[in-house]
């Protein structure tokens, strides 16, 4: 009995620990960027599978164009995902698992709607950019009050390209005023 609980009792100490991984930032600073980071990892994958769902179900006069800058924002989004893991698993943390897991903590909502007009799609994408850029910013403090700097550095590139995606969204979705600009 004594030797299951010891052995219950390193298995969670383990399991608790930070990976053994060579940086200078202490288990709690990993356990806070980790969990920041994991976080805005989920809200990305939500992201990226949403804008994908819009990208696969557009219709209208605009459908080229918004398919197309749907598929190139999809893309984007999902080369953020295996950065943002591994840097994770470079300050010893570990990241998300399961799609479960990323519907556990995921903070942009799915639209599971059986028809969303183009303009509707675009306005939903482009407020879901500006929460995920809100959320990176939240991420980049928990970096900064624990000193990793390098995982903030990374961060603020996805805060330009995830502006830049919400500025794209706004322009496309623009009506033109009665003078035709």
């Amino acid at each position: 009995m004594k030797e299951a609980t010891a052995r219950a009792e390193e298995l969670e100490r383990r399991h608790e620990a930070p990976l053994a991984t060579p940086t200078d930032l202490t288990a709690k600073a990993t356990k806070e960027v980790a969990g920041a980071m994991n976080a805005v990892l989920a809200d990305v994958f939500a992201l990226y599978l949403k804008t994908k769902n819009f990208h696969w179900h557009l219709s209208g006069p605009h459908f080229r164009d918004y398919h197309l800058l749907l598929d190139e924002q999809g893309d984007q989004i999902f080369a953020m995902t295996d950065a943002i893991a591994e840097r994770v698993r470079k300050i010893g943390g570990t990241t998300l698992r399961s799609i479960g897991h990323i519907a556990r903590i995921q903070r942009v909502a799915d639209n599971d709607a059986e028809y969303v007009e183009a303009e509707d799609m675009l306005a939903e994408l482009r407020e879901d950019n500006k929460t995920l850029a809100a959320s990176l910013r939240e991420a980049h403090n928990v970096c900064d009050e624990n000193r990793d700097l390098a995982t903030a550095s990374s961060i603020e590139v996805w805060i330009d390209e995830t502006e830049r995606r919400t500025w794209f969204l706004f322009e496309a979705s623009r009506r033109p005023d009665s003078s035709g600009h």
